[in-house]
């Protein structure tokens, strides 16, 4: 089975990072949707390490201003919804239930901290790309950002879970007015190698 034009058009042909947006709000079910959907992508042993704030308040936005560069301030305070996609360093102690079938899956990681940190952010990561194409999906635009102080985000949201800040999305209804043109991409053989 494969999607149509369509759907890879909406996920990746006609997709766009956007920075500006709609005033429409994201309601709560949608944000349950979207992570009902991306939880599904597959992740090393299922660790499944990622952990997502869903910033929708005027006063969350503005705990979160003086971490942004200059360049995501407007932007981010503007979008309906900021993610912060964290991770959990600790993400091995949940495997008892995400991966019961090899109860000798935490201590890969409780005996070998570079493989825990190393799992931790790459899977992370893959389920932030994740929470992207999901939003996609769902009909949500998104602005995946790095350009904030990833230590200021981590004292003024994560320290007391112990989490780690991964990178921002913004999520909602984009305006296409904020849309850059297409940068080019690299060709098949300036990327890949077939062997």
């Amino acid at each position: 089975m494969t999607i149509d034009a369509a759907g890879l058009d909406l996920l990746f042909r006609e997709a766009r990072t956007h920075n500006k947006w709609h005033e429409d709000p994201v309601s709560d079910e949608a944000l349950h949707e979207l992570y009902d959907l991306l939880k599904q992508g597959p992740t090393s042993a299922n660790c499944s390490p990622a952990r997502f704030l869903f910033l929708r308040t005027k006063e969350a936005k503005e705990r979160l201003a003086p971490a942004l560069s200059s360049g995501n301030l407007a932007k981010t305070m503007a979008a309906p919804v900021t993610v912060i996609v964290a991770y959990d360093p600790k993400f091995y102690e949940r495997l008892p239930f995400l991966f019961p079938h090899n109860p000798d899956a935490t201590s890969w990681f409780t005996s070998n901290e570079s493989l825990a940190a190393t799992t931790a952010f790459r899977n992370g990561t893959l389920q932030g790309a994740y929470l992207m194409l999901a939003a996609r999906a769902l009909g949500l635009d998104t602005g995946g950002m790095s350009g904030f102080d990833n230590a200021k985000v981590d004292a003024e949201f994560l320290a007391d879970r112990g989490w780690r800040s991964n990178f921002l999305v913004n999520l909602g209804k984009g305006d296409p007015s904020g849309v850059f043109a297409r940068s080019p991409r690299l060709a098949f053989d300036e990327a890949c190698v077939l062997l």
